[in-house]
């Protein structure tokens, strides 16, 4: 649907230069905003394969095995219907230290597999618990280091670019705290409603 929508957009943009007589303008800023795109996705590329590596790094020496075993009680708790050992336990803590790292992209592909163990595990076709919890925590995403605001903030030229790392990390736990109490309240409204 959303592909529609940019179409759209798009047609009626093209349209309306035409009849403006200002197609030499969209002409413009199309081969700008190409070339703004590949200046962005250069700089981005380099920090991705960075903090990649660095996770590569921190796997090798099983720092992201430590940090699995250090979340897991808190997992557990917040998934209490997921049995300890089951896959989607794992890929749902490796979504999460990659996110708390700023690597949304490499936390998408876990999520996904998550979704999936989750919905294996599931016997309904409504979302289950766990699934709403692990999607409203994985929206609120809880970050320490957003490395993409730091990469985009240092090829745009700002003095301290990490400067932003301690607002982020104020705001993403303000949110993921809130997204998880708000998560609990309405999964026991439903629980009490039901149970009437």
């Amino acid at each position: 649907m959303i592909h529609l929508i940019w179409a759209g957009l798009t047609c009626i943009g093209i349209v309306y230069a035409l009849i403006n007589g200002t197609m030499s303008d969209v002409n413009q800023a199309i081969f700008e905003s190409a070339e703004e795109a590949i200046y962005i996705m250069v700089g981005l590329s380099s920090l991705l394969m960075f903090w990649l590596g660095m996770m590569k790094i921190a796997e090798g020496i099983s720092a992201l095995t430590f940090l699995s075993r250090l979340l897991r009680p808190f997992m557990v708790r917040l998934f209490p219907e997921i049995p300890k050992e089951h896959p989607a336990l794992g890929y749902i803590t490796s979504n999460f230290i990659a996110n708390v790292f700023g690597l949304g992209h490499a936390a998408t592909p876990l999520g996904l597999k998550a979704m999936q163990e989750l919905k294996a595990q599931s016997t309904s076709d409504e979302p289950s618990r766990s699934m709403i919890t692990f999607l409203v925590i994985n929206t609120s995403s809880l970050t320490i280091i957003p490395t993409t605001v730091i990469a985009l903030r240092s090829q745009f030229g700002s003095n301290s670019p990490t400067e932003i790392v301690l607002p982020t990390l104020i705001a993403t736990t303000l949110s993921t705290t809130a997204a998880i109490l708000i998560d609990r309240a309405f999964y026991y409204k439903r629980v009490r409603m039901n149970g009437r």
